[in-house]
């Protein structure tokens, strides 16, 4: 069942569009559900001025970038690489479980277009980003949900909390 705020957002998105020239571009994309999201950045002061989202998937998908786009614009740039996915999810009065990874993809495509206007403005060109072949454990031995960061069974091929299917066993 959608929140009543997750509906809102779904039904009268705010923030929809492309910012020409746009200062912080950024793209993530979920290959399991098929979500695409994009948030576009217009920088002022090192406050983010303007803010513009396009989102192909489904309803919580574009809830979640109306309100990741609220939650961020007007916000100094220190203030907004704070935001999480929970942080959004709470917003939205909560998703359901299932739903939860898309709330990852606001949080995860905000933070790239933060990098990727800092990375502009200090003249810094990263390489592009190689797939690891196999997993790779960065946080010890335990590992997480990528969608809800609910940590998961060892071997397991989907998601306890939130039902994602994962590309490899865990």
């Amino acid at each position: 069942m959608y929140s009543k705020t997750v509906m809102e957002h779904f039904r009268n998105p705010r923030n929809v569009g492309v910012i020409e020239d746009a200062d912080g571009v950024g793209e993530v994309g979920n290959p399991l559900c098929g979500d695409m999201m994009t948030i576009y950045l217009r920088i002022a002061d090192e406050r983010i001025a303007d803010i513009k989202f396009q989102t192909f998937g489904c309803g919580s998908a574009i809830a979640v970038s109306s309100m990741l786009t609220e939650m961020a614009k007007g916000k100094p740039l220190a203030e907004a690489k704070r935001i999480t996915n929970r942080d959004v999810a709470a917003a939205l009065e909560g998703l359901p479980k299932n739903k939860l990874h898309c709330s990852n993809l606001g949080a995860d495509a905000l933070q790239l277009a933060i990098q990727n206007y800092e990375d502009r403005r200090d003249g810094r060109v990263r390489p592009a980003a190689v797939p690891a072949e196999k997993h790779a454990h960065e946080h010890g031995d335990k590992c997480y949900c990528p969608y809800c960061d609910v940590e998961t069974k060892k071997g397991a091929t989907s998601c306890d909390a939130c039902h994602a299917d994962l590309l490899e066993a865990h």
